[in-house]
């Protein structure tokens, strides 16, 4: 029996997750989350062997960074990421935080119970647009290697850089201080090892951050 904790902001999502993965009598759902504090919450008291989760969730704390603490308190635990992103940076940052599976949304339900099967048998299991050679590349390479460790917040801030907003107005539109926003600045100039504007926004055009929605 494999026992699965399922974290998603939607209250209808999770159901319909539970409803058809406990179609499979070799899964179990032992617990739901909607955001990530409650998902490291319930980790740590249901120790599942496999965390379903998503990466958009509410109060500030996304689903990298719950993956993340996750994986400190419970090494055994097994993540795999179920989202709609399937550009290159998301999948680079899955790899980063140490998630075992990556999969999409649209995935029909049989690919999701293999994803769940395969991590909790010791593989890893990505399915996106990327090819399966580059992912396999990035699995084997050194995590701090990979060009992106943004988290999803630095990474709208990156955005709306590209796209000319001022301090004030970012941190109008994120509900945040300007404080906030500046130091924000800072820690993506030096988690990228970039010196200026200009080359920040070369590695946003690069990694196609003007068509993230977030």
């Amino acid at each position: 029996m494999i026992r699965v904790l399922l974290v998603d902001d939607h209250t209808m999502i999770r159901k319909g997750l539970r409803v058809l993965l406990e179609s499979y009598s070799q899964i179990k759902i032992v617990g739901e989350s909607h955001t990530g504090n409650d998902a490291i919450l319930k980790a740590n008291q249901l120790k599942p062997d496999v965390v379903l989760m998503d990466l958009s969730l509410p109060n500030g704390l996304d689903g990298f960074t719950a993956s993340k603490e996750i994986r400190k308190s419970n090494p055994l635990v097994k993540i795999v990421i179920l989202t709609m992103h399937d550009e290159e940076i998301f999948v680079q940052e899955a790899i980063t935080v140490g998630a075992h599976g990556y999969i999409l949304k649209n995935s029909h339900g049989e690919l999701l119970f293999q994803a769940i099967v395969e991590v909790y048998r010791g593989k890893c299991f990505y399915k996106t647009s990327v090819s399966q050679e580059i992912i396999n590349l990035w699995l084997r390479s050194d995590a701090k290697t990979l060009p992106s460790v943004l988290t999803l917040r630095e990474k709208e801030l990156v955005r709306l850089i590209v796209l000319g907003y001022s301090n004030k107005e970012m941190a109008d539109k994120l509900l945040i201080s300007v404080k906030t926003v500046e130091n924000h600045k800072t820690n993506i100039m030096q988690k990228l090892g970039l010196d200026s504007k200009h080359q920040l926004i070369q590695y946003a055009i690069k990694n196609r951050y003007l068509d993230l929605a977030f």
